[in-house]
């Protein structure tokens, strides 16, 4: 039976977006984010790459939170050609490690001892709301993750999440590379670009649902690039501190910003994507040839 002419559909509001441990946690995600970055707005003092990655990190988290919140209180979401489930999941394990870095390299390179003034207690509040933060969204990730079996949405399960990690390392070793001239250095840069782009490419092919236009299966494709990707990063972590330190200390006239510790830092991130993609494709694995009854 059709509805009657004149008829308006009402909005509907699901008041449980708000109510629910996840809605809750999305609560105190945006009520900390708009803390921090307001304290530090205060402050005046988030000046260069650093003070600008951390304010646009907390602005980010802010705005795209509040804006969830309001497409499922709504229930707009129903109308966004995505996977909204895959979409949140990416976003909140992201949230939670843009928040991290921050509330690390924040007080590192703001905050000077002894801690005394007004502007510095404030920095020192922003911190802790910043690392409050991440504990919000560090909760998402795990009331949001799939249970074991449970394959709907991708990016909420292990492998999923990991590929996001995945993605985010890669960018932070992006921001640390600055002289590459060597052929083993080239071929490291190589390996961090070509393991970012295909790993990007899997999110987003996940979140706008076109993974299943792909002409093969895609369980055991993904097991096939994670064992290519382990391979070319053990080159990498042998590779890259082999011809960035050898015979080379570390210069007594080094700053801040010394290329050689931007070198270790890249040499640890190197590492830990690289224990990344051996628990992603042991996940995997586990999921294409270990079928649970």
């Amino acid at each position: 039976v059709g509805e009657p002419a004149g008829t308006m559909a009402v909005a509907t509001v699901n008041l449980r977006a708000l109510t629910s441990w996840v809605g809750i946690t999305r609560l105190f995600a945006v009520v900390l984010s708009c803390l921090t970055f307001s304290l530090v707005a205060s402050t005046g003092n988030f000046k260069g790459p650093h003070g600008t990655w951390c304010m646009f990190t907390w602005c980010f988290c802010f705005i795209v939170t509040l804006l969830v919140l309001l497409l499922e209180l709504l229930e707009l979401y129903r109308m966004l050609p995505l996977s909204w489930d895959d979409f949140t999941s990416a976003f909140s394990m992201l949230a939670a490690l843009m928040t991290f870095t921050s509330s690390v390299v924040f007080p590192a390179t703001f905050i000077s001892s002894p801690c005394s003034s007004n502007e510095c207690a404030r920095q020192a509040v922003a911190t802790t709301a910043s690392c409050l933060c991440f504990l919000a969204y560090a909760v998402e990730v795990g009331l949001t993750r799939a249970k074991p079996g449970d394959i709907s949405s991708f990016l909420s399960t292990v492998p999923g999440l990991l590929k996001v990690f995945e993605a985010y390392v890669a960018c932070l070793i992006f921001s640390l590379l600055d002289e590459y001239n060597k052929p083993g250095l080239m071929w490291c840069v190589a390996v961090y670009s070509i393991c970012f782009i295909f790993t990007f490419l899997i999110i987003i092919f996940t979140i706008s649902r076109c993974l299943t236009y792909i002409p093969c299966p895609l369980d055991k494709m993904l097991v096939g690039y994670n064992f290519l990707a382990l391979l070319m990063y053990i080159t990498a972590t042998v590779l890259w501190p082999l011809y960035s330190f050898k015979g080379q200390g570390r210069p007594t006239s080094c700053g801040r910003n010394c290329w050689w510790d931007n070198h270790l830092g890249v040499t640890f991130l190197t590492i830990f994507n690289l224990i990344a993609y051996l628990v992603d494709l042991v996940y995997s694995s586990r999921m294409v040839f270990i079928r649970t009854p």
